[in-house]
């Protein structure tokens, strides 16, 4: 088969996707299933071997990656019950003072607060931003949301426990404990690198109070108690979306979150959670967080340890915390109250199980045709070419799709062969992929109309905090991997 005839056979499916999901808005673990399918067939794979690979890519994904998406979005869905994420942004407030808060904010929405959906911590955090912004002058308010939408949309692609990060390493076969290790050295100078940058930018006149924001009411008991009345009103009803989100939400098929429950909206009332530290509510993730990297720091040098293999292993540690969290809630929560949480959260799941597997299937299929030897040809010994094309592949997939797990993901997937071939550390290819992705978020994506209608910001307030906040993020993010490239 002649080499034009992969790379037309490739780039013809991937468009055919995100026509699918764009403008057909087919569900995108179908739509990336048939693309899959396609690739195999017209790469010459057969019938039977593309739905063994395509079976196979799916199981490997999943072995690697599904436990850890189920006990981090159980040990996410608590701690919002316990109302630990409102308690720990007024901590960070009284100890970073106003300055220092936007810095302390982002560390901790790109790394260990990963665990908790991205709708749910703008709609319980948003509140507590718009008191912040005050304190930091007139661009007050585009700090704050260009802050949120940087470290949550950077530890969603780059972080695990972010959902993100973990499509990616499962897709790649990246070892959960070193994506982990890596990128939490290239997410923390990314956001704090990020944060200054647009300060600095918003202070000095691009943030423009009267054109970029708008009026709204400074009270968080409105929002729940309109997505209250909301859900009463539709019979029946199991999920709703908050009003103030609904007005000026888009809906994004590629969106792995489509809704926000209203019983999330606030932590349960006649509980015990007030009783308890901050620090006990994280001490489970924390330790869970900690184990992993430990485990994933001696597998770099070389060290065997059995019970830290053991207890380090991703899928042990985030039980553990799994386990930790849930003895929290039994003594913290009304009675029932700790399995109620519990099924949301394993219904908040669904999806992404399906999108990790499936886009682990499209990887596997991609690499198992020629397409790989065909890139390393292209791209000589260079591992700063690879690097960039994976990056440019994702932002241009972000910017057609809308999602930024999706576009990451494909792109990885694509250019898996090469890292392999290179020599590359596989790491690198998905940090890569994950920074791309986050590059020109806009009007497609969920996210964008959520910052927008919590944060109180205009649609040209959003562009300028989400878009083009989050845009900067992803150039330092490819600075921060490539610098990587030259150590690992």
């Amino acid at each position: 088969m002649p080499e034009w005839t992969i790379f037309a056979v490739v780039g013809v499916a991937i468009v055919g996707v995100v026509l699918l999901i764009v403008r057909f808005h087919v569900n995108p673990v179908i739509a990336l299933a048939i693309g899959a399918a396609s690739i195999g067939l017209g790469s010459g794979l057969g019938a039977t071997t593309t739905v063994d690979t395509m079976a196979a890519g799916f199981g490997e994904t999943m072995a690697e990656a599904g436990l850890l998406i189920a006990w981090g979005v159980l040990i996410g869905s608590m701690l919002n019950r316990l109302g630990a994420v409102e308690r720990l942004v007024e901590s960070l407030l009284r100890i970073f003072g106003p300055k220092g808060v936007p810095y302390a904010i982002a560390a901790s929405f790109a790394t260990y607060l990963q665990t908790i959906f991205v709708d749910v911590m703008i709609v319980i955090a948003a509140p507590l931003a718009r008191r912040i912004a005050p304190h930091l002058g007139k661009a007050g308010v585009g700090i704050m949301s260009a802050v949120f939408a940087v470290s949550l949309e950077t530890g969603i692609a780059l972080m695990v426990p972010g959902i993100g990060a973990v499509m990616i390493a499962g897709a790649l076969g990246i070892p959960i404990g070193q994506m982990m290790l890596w990128g939490f050295v290239a997410v923390v100078p990314t956001v704090l690198i990020t944060t200054l940058i647009l300060t600095i930018l918003m202070r000095a006149g691009f943030w423009n109070p009267e054109k970029d924001e708008l009026a709204m009411i400074d009270d968080e008991s409105v929002v729940v108690e309109e997505a209250r009345e909301t859900a009463r009103s539709v019979a029946g009803a199991t999920r709703a979306v908050p009003v103030a989100a609904r007005q000026g939400q888009h809906d994004n098929p590629a969106d792995t979150t489509t809704g926000v429950d209203v019983d999330e909206l606030e932590p349960a009332s006649a509980d015990r959670s007030r009783e308890l530290s901050l620090f006990v509510q994280f001490l489970p993730l924390v330790v869970s967080l900690l184990l992993i990297a430990a485990g994933a720091v001696l597998d770099v040098l070389g060290i065997e340890i059995a019970v830290m293999q053991f207890l380090g292993a991703p899928a042990i540690a985030l039980l553990l915390g799994v386990i930790g969290t849930a003895l929290i809630c039994r003594w913290a929560l009304p009675k029932n109250e700790l399995e109620r949480t519990l099924v949301h959260g394993f219904k908040d799941a669904g999806q992404i199980f399906a999108l990790t597997g499936v886009g682990g299937a499209l990887a596997a299929i991609i690499a198992a045709t020629p397409l790989g030897e065909l890139l390393t040809d292209a791209f000589g010994a260079s591992s700063f070419a690879p690097i960039l094309l994976v990056w440019v592949i994702a932002a241009i997939l972000h910017v057609a799709v809308g999602s930024v797990t999706l576009s990451a993901m494909t792109a990885a997937g694509i250019l898996a062969p090469v890292a392999a071939t290179l020599g590359i550390n596989p790491v690198l290819i998905g940090l890569a992929a994950g920074a791309g992705a986050l590059f020109l978020i806009h009007v497609t994506s969920n996210t964008f109309w959520l910052l927008q209608s919590f944060l109180g910001q205009s649609v040209r307030g959003a562009l300028k905090s989400v878009t083009f906040g989050v845009s900067v993020s992803s150039v330092v993010a490819l600075g921060c991997v490539l610098a990587l490239s030259v150590f690992i």
